[in-house]
């Protein structure tokens, strides 16, 4: 084992080392290691003996979703990472971790476990929507603001204080995850001068520019080890070379093994209360396999987590007994405050990638054909742990209705889901109160009756996130139809099904009796993508459904076993997920036909003049657990925007996506505005934008492949022996497109247009004794003040090192005006690391690029 400094080498005061060393010493070993794996599912151990309140985990990074997996209270929904790193913005990412900090406070949650900073390295994986990009430097600038801002606090709007601050932020996850594929199991390859300068760099950054008070080890291998036994990871960078005094906990379910893991750096186990610790690694540390005093070790950074959260007696001297560190009046999720802000955050991110003849901003008058189902259902965010149940959702035809009015024309689209989704709880209500929504009783195995509940929304947890109950062993789900029609009905989660649909007679409709089993082997992909069934029937307004879901419990052990190329330890955390339910309701009404659907477009497009044809992915393509295998929009999305551009005179084409997609159609159109996953007010903000009142000021963080394949890393499925090789190295991204490793981008990373347009001049390379700083003189040459970003790319002279994001420089200037602009270089990309000597060698000479994207570069300076 690698050893890592303890605490008392960060920079932690006396008093506090003294505090936690004290703490510990009045602990036995049993207590220690009960303090190291989790209570509950998201919460950990107190102990009234130390001073030390039990701690509450929540999810992030896309909204502070508290301690309910499925179906919590009504939490603030913020546009998806990418869209935020697309303001290429620090005071942005900052501003959003100040208000998550302030959705912590408001749900009285310590740590948010976000930011999420792994790469881009393919556009194919399904969670990149809760990743920044696919560059490095631009991540770990995100991760760092981000971080600031909970931790610290964001400036107020006056610029007078600063609001929320005192909660932990997660860097997630340690490291080389990059996809969702069999990613309990995968073996992710790398060289250790990629991991060193490309996958760690985001962590490095955000260590030592922002001081992050926890890290999340991830499930995946890296080079044959798995992530939460990674000591040369772990020990020895994180903690020992870095210097840095925080927590490593799992992710959920992701320990694999007890000695190896206590030793290999991981300072926490979750979920709780079972897992591969416990009397495990007490038995371990009397055998002697584990060491006292490492277990001590990660006992004292949990305390100085505690600490630095207000959960430990030592941080709270200065306050009367049992004062709560939480701060009262937050902004409610649907605050006027909260709705002005994720407003404004959203549309600083949305990238113009073409816009001919000046079709955006739309005109001012004359009739508009708003078109797509991402128009009448936008997808405001994506699967997986990162979704969060928002007070309200605004569709783009909502916002764009209330701007436009009757000049407006909405036109439902083609069909973009493979399936079944959870039921609205617009389209529902619930037989007993009455409610939107539907009732949830949960059932003991003899039948009887264990709760019975309202929810406003379809989807439940159980045996998870429940732990003040008995787990049931059924749930039924009961709810009233508000329409009649043509009606898709059914249940998602693994189980026995039986699901009554009844007139508002009494007259049995239908009575459907289904085994619902989950496919494959990765107890993850059985969690977050269940298995489901659906039957589309025709029924009257008021019809009820009762569906009962009866758990079956996967045997994991069993499943495993079976898998000949793999190996699960005994003690490992993943057969406790055995325990966990998952139930969801679905019922939608079907809309016309694609058919249909395209011929209804097409008139009203006619008809129109100008069209806005809304396509987009859904939360099954970006999400976690499963990766994409295209990136051509599902359905018959292209076929609509070369069927609407042909009848209409202006087309502009509106991406409700978060990733790459293919663009078949782009020399048909005028405009192309790419709008992510834009949070609860995604259709105000894309309003907004449509019409002029805000400017999409966004530049791409991920380079856009010119077709399937043609990128510098592909494939997300491991081989045959589970392991996927990070081929590529440093030439992540736009690095390998410039290399000649793939063909030239349809749009490059940094790519964007805005309103504005732009002149540089006079770069030049001052006098400098430090890290080298570039200037130029920056114009805007066109009648509308706008916003630029400068991007400064660093060309090394040295061979085979690829181009490099080096700097940039956020700069807002007048219609006509010019700016002088200085873009500092980051030292950090000014090495390499070398194998030989296990040591980082210095990068000299070259050349800077300012550019806008590597498409477009608008002058060259020599160095050295």
């Amino acid at each position: 084992m690698t050893e890592s400094p303890s605490t008392d080498s960060t920079g932690t005061d006396a008093p506090q080392q003294e505090a936690i060393a004290q703490a510990i010493s009045r602990l036995s070993l049993e207590e220690k290691v009960r303090l190291l794996t989790g209570e509950t599912a998201f919460t950990l151990p107190g102990n009234d003996a130390i001073g030390l309140a039990p701690l509450a985990f929540s999810d992030g990074p896309t909204g502070v979703r508290g301690l309910k997996f499925m179906g919590g209270d009504a939490v603030a929904l913020f546009p998806n990472a990418t869209l935020i790193a697309s303001s290429w913005d620090d005071a942005i990412a900052e501003e959003v971790g100040g208000m998550l900090s302030e959705e912590a406070h408001r749900q009285n949650i310590h740590v948010v476990l976000g930011p999420t900073i792994n790469l881009h390295r393919t556009p194919l994986g399904g969670r990149l929507f809760e990743a920044y990009s696919e560059d490095p430097y631009l991540t770990g600038r995100a991760a760092s603001a981000y971080v600031r801002g909970l931790q610290d606090g964001a400036p107020d709007a006056d610029g007078a204080g600063r609001r929320g601050g005192g909660t932990g932020a997660c860097l997630k996850h340690l490291v080389a995850n990059e996809s969702e594929i069999l990613r309990n199991f995968m073996n992710s390859q790398v060289s250790e001068t990629a991991l060193r300068e490309v996958y760690l760099l985001p962590f490095e950054m955000a260590v030592q520019d922002a001081h992050p008070w926890a890290m999340m080890a991830a499930y995946n291998d890296v080079n044959g080890i798995t992530a939460t036994e990674q000591d040369h990871v772990q020990n020895g960078i994180v903690k020992g070379e870095w210097g840095w005094d925080g927590l490593i906990m799992s992710d959920w379910f992701a320990t694999k093994r007890t000695v190896e893991s206590a030793n290999g750096g991981l300072d926490l186990v979750m979920p709780g209360p079972s897992g591969p610790w416990g009397e495990r690694l007490v038995a371990a540390v009397r055998r002697g396999d584990v060491a006292e005093s490492t277990v001590d070790d990660h006992v004292a950074r949990l305390l100085l987590l505690a600490r630095r959260t207000g959960a430990f007696a030592a941080d709270r001297a200065d306050r009367a007994d049992g004062a709560s560190p939480f701060a009262s009046g937050m902004p409610a999720p649907d605050s006027a405050e909260r709705r002005e802000q994720l407003r404004r955050i959203a549309t600083r991110g949305m990238t113009l990638l073409k816009n001919a003849d000046g079709a955006l901003p739309l005109a001012g008058d004359g009739p508009v054909a708003l078109v797509g189902r991402s128009a009448v259902a936008t997808v405001c965010m994506g699967g997986g742990s990162a979704q969060v149940t928002p007070p309200y959702q605004v569709t783009i035809a909502e916002g764009l209705s209330a701007r436009l009015g009757d000049r407006l024309t909405v036109v439902d689209g083609v069909a973009i889901r493979r399936r079944p989704v959870a039921a609205s709880a617009e389209f529902l209500s619930d037989p007993v109160s009455g409610e939107p929504g539907l009732r949830v009783t949960q059932l003991a195995a003899d039948g009887r009756e264990i709760s019975s509940a309202h929810s406003p929304v379809a989807s439940l947890s159980t045996g998870f996130d429940d732990p003040s109950q008995e787990s049931p062993a059924a749930v039924r789900l009961d709810a009233v139809l508000g329409s009649g029609g043509t009606v898709r009905v059914g249940g998602i989660g693994a189980g026995h099904w039986r699901l009554v649909v009844t007139g508002p007679d009494g007259a049995v409709l239908a009575d459907l009796d289904r085994d619902v089993t989950t496919e494959g082997f990765d107890p993850g992909e059985g969690i977050l993508r269940p298995p489901a069934f659906s039957e589309v029937l025709e029924l009257p307004e008021g019809s009820r459904i009762s569906a009962t879901q009866t758990f079956r419990p996967v045997d994991w052990r069993s499943v495993l076993a079976a898998q000949p190329h793999v190996r699960v330890a005994e003690e490992s955390h993943l057969f406790a997920a055995s325990g966990v339910g998952l139930a969801t309701l679905v019922a939608e009404p079907i809309p016309v036909s694609d058919d249909d659907a395209l011929a209804a477009a097409e008139d009203a497009a006619r008809r129109a003049g100008t069209a806005v044809v809304v396509v987009g992915l859904t939360e099954e393509d970006e999400t976690e657990a499963a990766d994409k295998h295209t990136l051509a929009l599902p359905g018959r999305q292209d076929e609509l925007v070369t069927r609407v551009a042909a009848a209409a005179e202006r087309t502009v084409v509106v991406v409700n996506a978060a990733t790459p997609v293919l663009m078949p159609w782009l020399d048909a159109v005028d405009a192309v505005l790419i709008v992510g996953l834009p949070g609860q007010e995604g259709g105000h903000a894309v309003a907004d934008v449509l019409t002029g009142t805000a400017e999409p000021t966004g530049r791409l963080v991920t380079s856009f492949p010119s077709a399937d394949g043609a990128a510098p890393a592909w494939s997300t499925q491991p081989d045959e022996t589970l392991t996927l090789d990070y081929s590529d190295g440093t030439a992540i991204g736009y690095r390998g497109y410039h290399a000649g490793d793939a063909p030239e981008p349809l749009f490059w990373f940094g790519a964007g247009l805005g309103y504005g347009a732009w002149e540089y001049a006079d770069a030049g390379l001052p006098d400098d004794d430090g890290v080298p700083v570039v200037s130029l003189t920056l114009r805007n040459v066109s009648a509308r003040g706008s916003r630029e970003v400068v991007q400064l790319y660093y060309v090394p002279a040295e061979a085979g090192q690829p181009v490099r994001l080096a700097g940039y420089a956020n700069v807002e200037v007048p219609a006509g005006g010019a700016v002088p602009v200085t873009v500092r270089a980051d030292p950090r990309l000014f090495r390499r690391w070398d194998e030989a000597v296990g040591a980082w060698q210095e990068l000299t000479g070259g050349e800077f690029l300012l550019a806008r994207g590597l498409g477009d570069v608008r002058a060259r300076v020599s160095w050295g």
